[in-house]
């Protein structure tokens, strides 16, 4: 079994992801009968009161995947032109904590976002203007373009999808979670590269 802060993917009836949830949530939904089918690994068994006339316990078991029925509000996020919430802790995990301008991968606290177009020349703080960057390598760039500062970037920055965001998000996604979440990633997306295992 796993620690209780393992993270459950819940997704809708059709296997859409949809967002993460702690194993309360998860109960509760197996509780309302709101849990329409489970997949992947079993992560928590869960005991409850003791039946007054069987003398039985109640048992639920939480699987890492949870299927629910119903929620046509976070349908909407999958569909259409949505644009997920941008935030340093997912754009780090976009860019596998690599500093698009030197290459290397570096810990958390040592990177920044850097503004491709600086907001001093009207760049924007969007998905596509912004990149992962050392905090060595954003110093030295300062207020100037690429081109300006002689820098190359590595990688082109993308939005992601809500499948990638909700990927992205995860603490500690377990293997059958990232199996799941990658087959709902575009064929073209970057993070197939970036995820894939370097020998």
């Amino acid at each position: 079994m796993y620690l209780l802060s393992q993270q459950v993917l819940r997704t809708d009836a059709s296997g859409m992801p949809l967002e993460w949830i702690d194993f309360r949530e998860a109960v509760r939904m197996y509780h309302l009968g709101q849990v329409a089918y489970t997949c992947g690994s079993p992560l928590y068994r869960v005991h409850g009161g003791y039946n007054a006339i069987t003398g039985m316990r109640s048992v639920i078991e939480v699987n890492s995947i949870v299927a629910t029925q119903g929620d046509s509000h976070a349908l909407m996020k999958v569909r259409g032109n949505y644009v997920p919430p941008l935030n340093n802790q997912t754009l780090f995990a976009r860019d596998a904590h690599l500093c698009m301008y030197c290459g290397v991968r570096h810990p958390e606290r040592a990177l920044s976002r850097d503004h491709i177009m600086p907001l001093s020349h009207g760049g924007t703080d969007t998905w596509k203007n912004v990149v992962t960057a050392c905090k060595r390598c954003n110093n030295h760039k300062a207020g100037r373009t690429p081109e300006q500062a002689h820098m190359q970037l590595i990688a082109i920055p993308f939005v992601p999808t809500h499948a990638e965001y909700i990927f992205l998000q995860g603490r500690r996604v377990l293997a059958d979670q990232m199996e799941f979440l990658l087959a709902h990633f575009p064929r073209h997306s970057p993070l197939h590269q970036r995820l894939a295992p370097r020998s």
